[in-house]
C-alpha cells in the first residue's frame, strides 16, 4: 500500500467517493456503542410522528464518516479539526455520498484542508463542512 503524502498533493484533488452504511443495523450499533439509541435515529414511524422524514442518521455519526472518508484517502493523516454544516437530515436507509476536495495546501506545516459533502440519493447537500488534515 502506497502512503499518501503532502508533496503528492495538488489543490483540487479529490477524494474517492464513499457510499457509506446506514442502514438500520448499522444505525442501531452505532447507537448501542455511543449510548445513541433515541427513537429519532432507530425507529421510522416514531420520527415520521415526530414529523422527521423517518428515522435519522446522528450528526456526530456523519462526521466519523467524513473523517473515515479521509482515512480511507489517507491513512496516515492526522485530523486536527472537522467542522460540519447539517443543512438537512441524513435518512437511514438511504443511499448517501460522500465526497472530499482539497481546497487548500499549507507548505509550512504539511496541512491541507479539505471540503466535504455528504448528499443523498437525488444530490442534495445534508452535510458539509472542512476538515484540517496534516500528511507526513
Amino acid at each position: 500500500m502506497t502512503i499518501l503524502q503532502y508533496q503528492d498533493l495538488e489543490f483540487g484533488d479529490e477524494l474517492p467517493e464513499v457510499t457509506p452504511d446506514v442502514s438500520m443495523p448499522t444505525i442501531r450499533r452505532f447507537g448501542e456503542a455511543s449510548g445513541m439509541t433515541y427513537w429519532r435515529f432507530t425507529d421510522h414511524e416514531k420520527a415520521r410522528a415526530a414529523g422527521l422524514p423517518g428515522a435519522i442518521v446522528p450528526g456526530i455519526m456523519s462526521q466519523g464518516i467524513l473523517v473515515a472518508l479521509i482515512h480511507r484517502w489517507a491513512p496516515s493523516a492526522t485530523v486536527h479539526k472537522i467542522d460540519t454544516i447539517f443543512r438537512a437530515p441524513l435518512d437511514v436507509d438511504s443511499q448517501p455520498v460522500c465526497r472530499g476536495v482539497v481546497t487548500d495546501m499549507n507548505d509550512e506545516t504539511k496541512t491541507i484542508e479539505i471540503d466535504l459533502t455528504i448528499c443523498n440519493e437525488t444530490g442534495e447537500t445534508r452535510v458539509l463542512g472542512t476538515a484540517v488534515v496534516e500528511l507526513p
